[in-house]
């Protein structure tokens, strides 16, 4: 029975990576935090498929102990696509889950915002087929960045319709990460899984919206979780494909060091440029990609594990999908309502991130 180090898969490719502590031996620089008022996010909606594949289910296929992975992750199971679905579909169900739950529909929308990195195709863009089978009409955007693509999403919509650009906004983050996964690879395919979710972003009262928000990024950590074969950087070729260049790539234990670090310091700087204490908010919601990363954070800052939310036993890490299928059961439960003060908070490859305190 196999236990491997989940969190590492560096020897896949020993020529092109750089050592991760080359790669990243530097602080992330952190952009100054800014201020977004008077927008409102209204409703979530989430899809995730239906096809289960739990622990149990990777040990039969992969012989790791399924308990450890619990001990190590947190996670319990995850979804994964059908074969005929691609991030398109999962978003459309997302979507119409959140027209559902709200009584809004594609009409009531003029613009759509949508995180992904992992596309149904290079072009046209995953966002142009999502507005043209949902009816929208306006502009489709796409947004590329990875674990933080729903809150760059989220705060590119929210700035259009501060500048009235927008009268209402659908926002998506939805990954089909099944696929980009390799299936025989123990230290990576069992973190990941498939799922989106959506959001409006509409004018709110002066009182509303993001009190603060960080959106960042630092290209010198890129190598240390990537996909390095597909683009027109390296065109795939049969020994890419024969050696899984075309697969993802994680240096984990790089980026799980970095993604405590810029969880950590992501919330004290929107806290405090907010002029709010940790005990302030009534809920926080990080991207849920390892319960370690969340709780070594949250631990560091001393904030209470009764007011983090997290799913990420049933899920997994759903990418761009994570935040807003929390957001959808979080609302769900009652735990967030109008006045509520929420942190979210994405990180992942690019290196990028985006935290922010919002008030509902």
């Amino acid at each position: 029975m196999r236990q491997l180090p989940l969190l590492t898969n560096t020897e896949r490719h020993p020529a092109p990576m750089p050592a991760a502590d080359h790669v990243h031996e530097r602080a992330s620089p952190r952009p100054r935090c800014r201020t977004l008022m008077g927008v409102k996010i209204v409703g979530a909606g989430k899809y995730v498929p239906d096809q289960i594949i739990d622990n149990h289910h990777l040990h039969a296929r992969l012989g790791f102990d399924s308990d450890w992975i619990v001990k190590r992750t947190g996670i319990l199971e995850r979804r994964h696509a059908a074969p005929h679905q691609a991030t398109s579909d999962l978003c459309v169900e997302a979507a119409r889950d959140l027209f559902a739950k709200t009584g809004l529909t594609a009409k009531d929308c003029d613009l759509l915002v949508l995180g992904t990195f992992t596309p149904d195709m290079s072009f046209p863009s995953t966002a142009c087929i999502v507005q043209d089978r949902l009816g929208l009409v306006g502009p489709a955007i796409e947004v590329e960045a990875a674990c933080a693509g729903f809150m760059y999403a989220l705060i590119t919509a929210a700035a259009y319709v501060k500048a009235g650009l927008s009268e209402r906004a659908l926002v998506i983050g939805g990954d089909t990460n099944s696929r980009i996964l390799n299936p025989d690879d123990i230290k990576t395919y069992p973190l990941f899984g498939d799922g989106a979710g959506a959001v409006f972003v509409e004018p709110g009262s002066p009182e509303q919206g993001f009190l603060a928000y960080s959106l960042g990024s630092d290209g010198h950590g890129g190598p240390l979780l990537m996909r390095e074969s597909g683009g027109s950087r390296r065109p795939p070729t049969p020994q890419d494909l024969a050696e899984g260049r075309h697969y993802m790539f994680m240096d984990g234990r790089a980026v799980f060091r970095w993604a405590v670090t810029i969880l950590c310091d992501t919330i004290q700087d929107v806290l405090k440029a907010a002029q709010l204490q940790t005990s302030d908010i009534d809920l926080y919601i990080a991207h849920q990609a390892n319960i370690r990363i969340i709780n070594a954070a949250i631990d560091v800052l001393h904030i209470p594990r009764s007011k983090v939310f997290n799913n990420l036993e049933k899920y997994g890490n759903t990418s761009a999908g994570s935040i807003p299928i929390a957001l959808e059961e979080a609302l769900a439960e009652g735990r967030i309502r109008e006045g509520s003060l929420v942190v979210l908070s994405g990180f992942g490859a690019g290196l990028t991130w985006g935290t922010a305190v919002v008030r509902w």
